[in-house]
């Protein structure tokens, strides 16, 4: 497997700059594991997809703005 096997071109304008407001009309997409069949949702109805006994995680880290940028060198075999 090689690195370039996970690029892909991400618009600007599909990078969320700031938080949904409200916080929970953020987006959630469902996949209906049994159909296949994929649903857009809005983050209030999660709700209705947790059973008894279901396990919630939340990750609460902030992403930081960096960037690095690099050249990679190729040697000379000649």
């Amino acid at each position: 497997m090689k690195t370039s096997d996970f690029d892909y071109h991400l618009p600007e304008s599909s990078i969320a700059q700031t938080p949904a407001e409200p916080r929970d009309s953020s987006r959630l997409l469902v996949l209906n594991r049994v159909s296949g069949k994929v649903e857009h949702k809005i983050f209030r109805d999660v709700i209705n997809y947790l059973k008894p006994n279901d396990l919630l995680i939340l990750n609460q880290t902030r992403v930081i703005p960096a960037r690095i940028f690099a050249k990679k060198r190729i040697r000379w075999q000649g």
